[in-house]
């Protein structure tokens, strides 16, 4: 059963998990050889097209695209490409929506894409090979949930295929791989909606307002938190072996390093190995990153900060089991906090209130903390609430001292429940891919939050300050940083 980074949620999907488990996709060819000279090929004529394509293409591939859509009474078709966990439950999700068919599926992993053909239904065909099921001329979009290092390739192709694309989080792999997607979404004139769903959830938005319109005073500290304890054997440690029946390892390691098949490598728990993703700053920072950017009213770091380290997990994973990175905004400090060895977070309960993935009676392990001078508002996937400040003045030699709680507060409590909004945010995508406006986790978007938990990343691997230049996506004045910014693919997924 896949681990779950998600909590019990209520609504439509109720009592249902969201899983961080993703699928993969398929990179399989019937004969199982090597990819030859026609795919050398095929990445020259991407390079080149990526670089050269225009507007007026782009426009045009769009309104094809959006005339084909009407003509079929406004069904659209989905591919899903990544059949694992959280990809079967986001199509889940998407059907829902209503007027949406999955008629394709795609998992290098051969009992993923049977099982998810099956759900789809008899006019769904499953592929080994996402590049297949690209070339099917009703696929109108795709849903991408495959491993972090396997997002922007698919996208970009998707894109130049005149396809939509629904693409989960992180963005990308890397800043570079970041950039390349939302070039191609805006060259090829598609619809590429970032799976944040807080951005769809209506309680982030009345945060925001809250916070934009000065309620809570000031805000130039922000803190955001993820705390699970997967101590003492973390995610265990495994031997080399054989590849399971139905993988194809070479594949599924794609751009990656070449190295043997290992199974903590696969499935739920690659996430802690930098090959294929960046541990708790991009599996779980990237959505509180997301949130910050839209409650803050920024949209990127002057520099970043980072300490840690994998101290007490002896599991052979990568990623530190421990992590603090300190980023500077133009007006604001903002603190990040990750454990994998324990899962109090902040505390702070409120009897009734129910917070996302915690376990006990004191545990507040996820979240957004924003404080200002008249309150404290903590915020989390179903909820936030607010926390006033005494009136009056605290704190050695202030000139109004008072510790009198009687005196009243600066402004009123307040406590919200809510839900998460995975449907809400596919709904959105469905409803863009229909009427061409712009989602509300737009690629762009969604590339500047990614962006966050790379620099803090980097930062942490150099063990130094990280200075941005946002607007070049540069760092400034450090080679070492800058290098890992990308990666050297491996060959023949160079295409980026």
């Amino acid at each position: 059963m896949l681990q779950c980074e998600e909590s019990k949620l209520t609504g439509l999907h109720a009592n249902v998990t969201h899983c961080a488990g993703h699928g993969f996709i398929g990179l399989w060819q019937d004969d199982k050889s090597e990819i030859g000279e026609g795919a050398m090929r095929r990445r020259y004529f991407i390079k080149r097209m990526i670089g050269a394509a225009t507007v007026a293409s782009a426009g045009s591939a769009s309104a094809f695209s959006f005339g084909r859509i009407a003509g079929a009474n406004d069904r659209v078709q989905i591919g899903l490409i990544g059949c694992g966990g959280r990809g079967t439950y986001d199509a889940k999700l998407m059907r829902a929506v209503g007027k949406v068919d999955f008629t394709a599926v795609c998992d290098v992993y051969e009992p993923h894409a049977t099982a998810a053909g099956a759900w789809a239904g008899p006019q769904c065909r499953a592929y080994r090979d996402f590049r297949k099921l690209l070339e099917q001329k009703d696929v109108d979009a795709v849903l991408i949930a495959t491993p972090d290092h396997w997002h922007a390739i698919p996208a970009v192709l998707a894109c130049q295929a005149g396809k939509d694309v629904y693409v989960e989080k992180p963005l990308a792999h890397t800043v570079k791989e970041g950039r390349a997607m939302v070039d191609a979404a805006r060259r090829y004139g598609r619809i590429v909606q970032a799976g944040t769903q807080h951005r769809s959830a209506p309680h982030y938005r009345e945060v925001a307002r809250i916070i934009q319109s000065g309620e809570l005073g000031p805000i130039h500290f922000v803190r955001v938190w993820n705390y699970v304890n997967m101590d003492p054997d973390g995610i265990g440690r495994s031997p080399d072996t054989a590849p399971p029946p139905g993988l194809d390892w070479n594949f599924y390691l794609g751009p990656a390093p070449q190295v043997p098949f290992n199974k903590n490598r696969f499935l739920v728990t690659y996430r802690w190995f930098w090959d294929y993703a960046g541990g708790m700053a991009t599996d779980f920072g990237t959505h509180r990153f997301d949130t910050v950017h839209q409650v803050m009213g920024v949209d990127a770091p002057l520099t970043a900060a980072a300490a840690g380290g994998r101290y007490v997990l002896k599991d052979g994973a990568d990623t530190p089991d421990t992590l603090q990175i300190t980023y500077e905004y133009p007006s604001f400090v903002l603190s990040y906090e990750a454990s994998m060895v324990n899962s109090h977070g902040l505390g702070a309960r409120t009897p009734g209130m129910t917070y996302y993935l915690a376990r006990g009676q004191d545990d507040r392990p996820h979240g957004e903390a924003y404080y200002g001078a008249r309150g404290t508002l903590f915020a989390d996937r179903i909820g936030f609430e607010i926390y006033p400040e005494i009136k009056g003045e605290s704190g050695p030699g202030a000139l109004n001292s008072t510790s009198d709680a009687s005196k009243g507060y600066r402004m009123d409590r307040k406590r919200v429940s809510a839900a998460d909004a995975t449907d809400l945010h596919v709904k959105n995508f469905i409803e863009c891919v229909r009427s061409r406006q712009k989602p509300v986790a737009d690629v762009e978007i969604g590339h500047r939050s990614t962006v966050v938990s790379h620099l803090g990343n980097i930062a942490y691997l150099t063990k130094g300050k990280v200075r941005w230049d946002a607007a070049r996506e540069e760092i400034v004045a450090d080679p070492q940083a800058s290098a890992l910014l990308g990666r050297e693919a491996r060959k023949p997924w160079d295409l980026i």
